[in-house]
């Protein structure tokens, strides 16, 4: 990775050799990143079965994207609520958007703009210092990939990781069906 290269708007998806609890078989959409004040990203593959968007946060309900839980984004600031919504593409300004028809949806607004068609809500997120991702994705920590509005907002999202790797070119697809326990194989 050189200096000037940006992770935003990418997935980070956790190898095999990232053992650490907070981010094992994660994968993680990057929102920002740059040189002067590091990554910030949502995991997008851990619901958090006990926190229904509903019983949180009843005004949002109705636009939450299934499941209709909030998602732990990470370990940093888990008493803080996050937000991303889809828009039609042409609904935001291409400097707000995260991803083409994308953005970070602002939860204390009294009513959701009425362009947004379905909104996920984290719990926290996930922070590196500067240099910090760059060296864990030198360490082989992380896959860098594609992301898509799809998995951001995946019905599915404990098949998540499975399916970004899948539907990579090359070796990369092979480890989509790398045991969760490699003793166990």
């Amino acid at each position: 990775m050189t200096a000037d290269e940006t992770l935003a708007g990418k997935l980070l998806v956790a190898s095999p050799a990232l053992t650490d609890p907070n981010f094992k078989r994660t994968v993680v959409f990057i929102i920002r990143h740059d040189e002067e004040e590091g990554a910030f990203g949502l995991i997008l593959n851990r619901p958090l079965s006990h926190a229904s968007v509903a019983e949180h946060l009843p005004g949002w309900a109705e636009l939450s994207a299934p499941p209709p839980l909030i998602f732990s984004g990470g370990p940093v600031e888990p008493a803080v609520a996050l937000a991303l919504g889809r828009f039609p593409e042409n609904a935001i300004d291409p400097g707000d958007a995260a991803l083409p028809g994308v953005a970070i949806v602002n939860l204390a607004a009294d009513e959701p703009a009425p362009t947004l068609e379905t909104v996920r809500v984290f719990s926290g997120y996930a922070g590196w210092s500067p240099g910090q991702l760059e060296q864990e994705v030198d360490e082989s920590a992380w896959f860098i990939v594609d992301a898509f509005a799809a998995d951001i907002f995946s019905q599915e999202p404990g098949d998540l990781w499975r399916d970004v790797l899948k539907r990579q070119p090359g070796a990369l697809a092979t480890f989509a069906y790398f045991p969760s326990d490699p003793r166990q194989n």
